[in-house]
């Protein structure tokens, strides 16, 4: 404002403003071209791109040699999430700083029902959780652990009224975050209703959870056999599942953190019937493999689904480029070293993240 003042008291035509920045000779990167150019933002806006722009600023930035991104978006995080008798280490503070730092300004995090409660009072402690605190821009989903009649009254008051428009669902984790398949499809006719989505955490819990029990029994407890007890097939079956439930009903899907070939497989099978099923992947997925499971700190890896084998790395990369995979996400749940040791003797306690 004061800046302003200055410049209309001694009749500067250019714009000249407090909160004004131009970045001139970056190296432009758009989903759709790369070119060399300036910048011009006025009040945290783009005002204009061009060569040699004739804007005064605030602030200049000369980002020649330098590339110029517009703003990440991370689909997929977890901040002060509970899990596993601990909370995720980033809360809404330390997660979107660090964000901005890598470039990513806006997250989307997961809100997370508590069974035998309402959707409602899970966004008003996800609320007190993020208001006030983050540095950078964010947006929620809404998990759904607990679909009954009262829930479903819930659904068209967050699209309408609040502007959450995307439910996410796990086919895993019995008795805390798990819903079963006639949940799953009274949900998915629900939020169709409303125009919104249903994404999903794809693993068979059932299948998982009889092999954790096995391998705990036998004495297999080193991280290992987190990754043995949830196989390519627990993944690739609850894809198809969810991919069938979604054709029947009709409603826009989203497959979050797809890990391996037999998942995509079941994606390229719905194609077939041309079928939309989105389908999200990770950073950890294309570039870090089951390996790491067996050495020393095999702990520092545990995450639902696993890490995958070599092979599956080639499929994702494949089926991003035959866009079967649309958006890569980090699946953000981090955890310090002496949460991870909560599991050093079994782990079915190490968190997950």
């Amino acid at each position: 404002f004061l800046l302003q003042h200055l410049a209309s008291q001694k009749n500067i035509i250019k714009k000249l403003t407090y909160m004004s920045l131009l970045i001139k000779n970056g190296q432009i990167v758009t989903a759709t071209d790369n070119y060399t150019a300036d910048i011009y933002i006025e009040n945290e806006s783009i005002v204009a791109i061009g060569k040699n722009l004739p804007y005064e600023a605030a602030q200049t930035i000369d980002a020649a040699g330098k590339l110029v991104f517009p703003g990440g978006i991370d689909p997929h995080v977890h901040l002060d999430m509970p899990f596993m008798g601990t909370s995720s280490s980033d809360d809404y503070a330390s997660g979107t700083l660090a964000a901005l730092h890598g470039g990513t300004t806006m997250v989307i995090d997961f809100i997370l029902q508590t069974q035998g409660d309402t959707l409602y009072n899970a966004l008003h402690t996800w609320q007190q959780k993020s208001q006030g605190k983050a540095f950078g821009d964010y947006s929620y989903h809404m998990a759904v652990t607990d679909y009954n009649e009262n829930t479903k009254k819930e659904i068209s008051r967050l699209v309408e009224e609040e502007g959450i428009t995307s439910f996410k669902t796990f086919m895993a984790y019995k008795g805390a975050l798990m819903i079963d398949d006639g949940q799953m499809v009274d949900l998915m006719r629900e939020v169709k209703k409303h125009g919104g989505m249903v994404t999903v955490h794809a693993t068979n819990g059932d299948m998982i959870d009889r092999l954790i029990a096995k391998h705990r029994n036998e004495g297999k407890l080193s991280p290992l056999y987190h990754y043995l007890s949830q196989p390519e097939v627990t993944e690739a079956e609850a894809s198809g599942r969810f991919a069938d439930m979604a054709h029947y009903t009709g409603v826009k899907s989203y497959i979050v953190h797809l890990t391996c070939e037999g998942a995509l497989n079941a994606v390229r099978r719905a194609t077939s019937r041309n079928q939309k099923v989105h389908v999200e992947t990770c950073i950890q997925y294309l570039v870090l493999d089951a390996s790491l499971y067996e050495r020393e700190d095999g702990h520092k890896w545990v995450m639902s689904p696993p890490l995958r084998e070599k092979k599956d790395q080639d499929h994702l990369w494949a089926g991003i480029n035959q866009v079967l995979i649309q958006v890569v996400a980090t699946d953000h749940c981090p955890f310090m070293w002496e949460q991870k040791m909560m599991g050093k003797d079994d782990f079915s306690k190490i968190p997950n993240g």
